[in-house]
């Protein structure tokens, strides 16, 4: 469900693919190319919530603003399935993993990882291309290697592919009119 929410409406490019049973509603503005998958919940009720150009939301993704504050995600993001965005600045490239959380006033940099399952505390700031992991999140001694970064533009670029060829073949159907008869 796209919809408003007292007199704020979503602004979202054309290019993007909403999956039908994803909610975005209220304050929000949303780039280019971008693919919110199934059972995604973007709220812009209290505060708002801006998304870059071709990111990635995926399936059960929760993303929220405190009141009168906002939720900033960058371009080319990839956000696993069932993390939890709230009231944080995620940058450019980073990928958020699986069940994460990165929770209020926490700053993910460029090209930063934070791994599946990870929370990120309140204030808490991962520098670029550092991973983070644990709970709570800790930073690791290693950096993302220019290898990584490769394969994951290859990733990012298959959910701005999918974006596309879900607008074009999406089709739900009725699964009472799909039997044969007798």
């Amino acid at each position: 469900m796209i919809a408003s929410f007292e007199g704020k409406t979503p602004e979202i490019d054309p290019t993007t693919y909403i999956h039908p049973s994803a909610d975005v509603f209220g304050d929000i503005r949303i780039g280019a190319g971008c693919w919110i998958g199934p059972g995604a919940r973007i709220r812009g009720d209290y505060g708002r919530i801006v998304i870059g150009d071709h990111t990635a939301v995926e399936d059960n993704v929760v993303i929220h603003a405190r009141p009168d504050e906002q939720t900033t995600i960058g371009n080319r993001i990839t956000l696993g399935h069932a993390c939890i965005i709230h009231n944080a600045t995620i940058h450019d490239w980073a990928v958020v993993g699986m069940g994460a959380i990165v929770s209020d006033w926490a700053t993910v940099g460029q090209w930063a990882v934070i791994a599946e399952g990870a929370v990120v505390r309140q204030r808490q700031e991962i520098p670029a291309e550092r991973i983070a992991v644990g709970t709570p999140a800790r930073v690791l001694e290693k950096t993302v290697t220019e290898a990584y970064k490769r394969e994951w533009q290859h990733w990012k670029q298959v959910y701005v592919d999918l974006a596309r060829r879900y607008a074009d073949a999406y089709k739900p159907v009725d699964p009472r009119g799909s039997r044969g008869s007798s």
